[in-house]
């Protein structure tokens, strides 16, 4: 007579359940349905009555990548369109968050990790540089618009030492609004990125830097030679998860344009997001066009993700076969 055996498996299929639901309903079916929609016309037309969903090849993805040049007899240019400039747009203020970020989070995660210099309050360090992750992306956005604003008091305050104009103003110039949002992106996420290196950097095994201290191995040579390599899966996340977050910054860039949300001055920081937005929501919305440039960001936010990949994977030393003679 066999014994009655109790199968526990199934409950695993049943606590994992509701993750694959979530998945399949909020994310799966949506990303499908929008491949779907890249390739259709489905839009309001100048009725105001909406079409049809009608195969449309790929004509949505050529409103995206391509313009007419009117000045050069209606000749077709490539990559110059203003989508595709939104994507420019927010590479940059992305590159100029996450570079001074991740040399910071290093840096902080090196000094705070130091066996040698043994900073006390450490915690209390943490946490007041953690503390900008905590706050909300809005509360920010206000904060530094009301501060950096043309009668804000820091605006007011560098005006009265002659470090800006009297007639400058940070919302009218391009370069200063990109810079703010970014420095405002950096300021959100460089504690985030500390407290994850200092977990990997912890996760090294300690004996290795004993070693290396035993043969005379200074701080800078452990932190290049042990630290760095070892901290590459680490530092392989960190890259990837900031590209497909970067890409799709919004909250900052449109609160801080509170006035219409257009990326002034003259769209500098007009993102993709809030570009896929205003195609999706506008007086005649395009759903086709904005599911294509939407494909567009996925596939641009794809190859992005695998050269971070391919920089940071570990490569294994070519070994020479020995020749016999």
């Amino acid at each position: 007579m066999k014994k009655k055996t109790v199968e526990y498996g199934k409950y695993g299929y049943i606590f994992i359940a509701p993750f694959f639901i979530v998945f399949l309903l909020f994310q799966l079916y949506p990303l499908i349905y929008t491949f779907y929609l890249s390739f259709v016309e489905y839009r309001v037309d100048s009725t105001y009555e909406w079409t049809e969903p009608h195969f449309y090849g790929f004509k949505n993805y050529l409103q995206v990548l391509t313009a007419k040049d009117f000045r050069n007899g209606g000749a077709i240019v490539w990559f110059d369109t203003i989508p595709m400039n939104s994507i420019k747009q927010t590479v940059i203020i992305w590159v100029i968050n996450f570079i001074p970020q991740i040399l910071l989070a290093l840096l902080l995660a090196a000094w705070f990790t130091d066996t040698v210099v043994k900073l006390k309050g450490q915690g209390a360090f943490k946490v007041m540089m953690f503390l900008p992750n905590i706050i909300t992306a809005s509360s920010i956005a206000i904060l530094f618009y009301n501060l950096f604003g043309n009668n804000g008091p820091i605006t007011l305050f560098f005006k009265k030492l002659h470090v800006i104009k009297q007639d400058y103003s940070y919302l009218d110039d391009r370069f200063g609004t990109v810079a703010l949002i970014g420095f405002m992106q950096f300021w959100m996420w460089y504690g985030n990125t500390m407290i994850v290196l200092i977990a990997g950097i912890l996760g090294i095994n300690p004996s290795l830097y004993e070693a290396a201290m035993v043969d005379g191995a200074n701080g800078k040579q452990q932190f290049f030679s042990i630290t760095l390599p070892l901290l590459k899966p680490i530092i392989q996340f960190t890259l990837v998860t900031s590209a497909i977050g970067g890409l799709q910054m919004y909250d900052i860039p449109s609160l801080f344009n509170v006035n219409n949300g257009q990326g002034l001055p003259g769209r500098a920081s007009h993102t993709v997001t809030m570009m896929i937005r205003e195609i999706a929501f506008q007086q005649q919305p395009d759903y086709g066009y904005a599911a294509a440039l939407s494909v567009i960001l996925f596939l641009f936010t794809l190859v992005i993700s695998l050269v971070f990949f391919a920089a940071t994977r570990d490569r294994e030393p070519k070994q020479k076969h020995a020749v016999i003679r």
